[in-house]
């Protein structure tokens, strides 16, 4: 099979290309180029879109001994990754870029451009297990390695694009790959793994928004207010830094009558307030999902001991009860959440398998 590998210039997908070479593929290597600037988004090689990053793929490249290209999709990637994330703080809402880029950019514009050129299929290094179900559609499950599994930020992929990827990755841990691009001279076998946001360079969110908002901001300031007594607690330069269930960085100098800390509860960006108030009150028990994308079948309801949502990159799974209502889906978690905000990805799982994913619109709390 004619295969194109993403090699963003770290171990993982450096690995993945070479194993997808050893199963007998026609396999080229491309690295996205997401700025037309590299040094103005994140350097040190903890991004996926460096220059550092591209010689390291380059490099990768000769090793395995496959072709190498440079596909430039910054354009792309500042309207549908960039735009969208500054969109999404300036109207309260906390939004997952690492998963906007996969629906949008990797899984999307690189696979249309792929299969536009012969190709018929995409690898990558996700941490994930494709299997070919009972009724013959290809189902998504959860990384043997729990621990780096990255199933949540591909629940935005459907069928037709499923059928065309590859993660040679999954059934292996983050131990066994680094060991493996040792053993075959990689020299990103030792490379940190990317983190935080690649395009925010120097991992401060609410600076970088203030920079590039501009007048597109909301506001530049507003009110810190207790949210159960309507007490201004302190002022702040703008919503948009901000986000459900924050606790550093609110700068409000009273501490509270009982002694507790305050966290974020609410985000108003018209009127420039942030309310905030004890941690229980950041207690969710209900969801409602915008903009449904199926993995497979779209169910009408899931329910029982396998089903569950998972609500954060790296965060747990809770057990739930999910109703689809056309376009939109409710959520009843069973357990409750803290700390979820609308903009969040709610990625829907039976058992190991992922169902699909929306985004969180509204939150219906336990103390409502």
């Amino acid at each position: 099979m004619k295969v194109l590998a993403a090699m963003s210039g770290g171990v993982d997908s450096a690995v993945a290309a070479a194993r997808a070479v050893e199963a007998g593929h026609d396999v080229t290597g491309i690295h996205l180029a997401l700025s037309r600037n590299p040094a103005s988004y994140r350097s040190g090689a903890r991004g996926c879109c460096t220059i550092e990053d591209s010689n390291d793929a380059r490099r990768a490249a000769d090793v395995i001994g496959i072709p190498f290209y440079v596909w430039d999709l910054s354009e792309r990637f500042h309207v549908d990754v960039v735009e969208d994330f500054m969109d999404e703080y300036a109207a309260g809402r906390t939004p997952n870029p690492c998963l906007r880029c996969n629906e949008k950019i990797k899984f999307a514009a690189v696979l249309d451009r792929a299969l536009g050129l012969g190709f018929e299929a995409v690898a990558t290094g996700h941490y994930a297990v494709l299997r070919t179900g009972p009724d013959g559609l290809i189902e998504m499950h959860r990384a043997i390695d729990h621990g780096k599994d990255q199933s949540y930020v591909l629940g935005v992929l459907d069928q037709a694009q499923l059928a065309r990827s590859l993660f040679p990755l999954g059934d292996s841990t983050k131990a066994e790959v680094r060991a493996e691009a040792a053993a075959r001279g990689l020299l990103v076998a030792d490379k940190p793994d990317s983190h935080d946001i690649c395009f925010v360079a120097d991992g401060d969110n609410a600076g970088w928004l203030r920079e590039k908002l501009g007048d597109r901001a909301p506001n530049h300031g507003g009110q810190i207010v207790d949210d159960a007594s309507g007490e201004v607690l302190g002022e702040h330069a703008g919503t948009y830094g901000f986000t459900i269930g924050q606790r550093k960085g609110l700068r409000i100098g009273t501490p509270a009558p009982d002694g507790r800390p305050r966290f974020v509860l609410d985000i108003e960006p018209v009127s420039g307030t942030v309310r905030v108030g004890p941690h229980e009150r950041l207690a969710v028990t209900g969801l409602r999902g915008i903009r449904p994308r199926w993995c497979g079948t779209v169910p009408a309801q899931l329910a029982g001991p396998g089903v569950g949502v998972q609500l954060r990159a790296h965060g747990a799974e809770h057990r739930a009860v999910v109703t689809v209502q056309d376009d939109a889906v409710a959520i009843e978690l069973l357990d409750p959440a803290y700390g979820i905000a609308p903009g969040q990805a709610a990625v829907i799982y039976d058992g190991t398998r992922v169902v699909g994913s929306a985004t969180i619109a509204a939150t219906e709390r336990a103390d409502a």
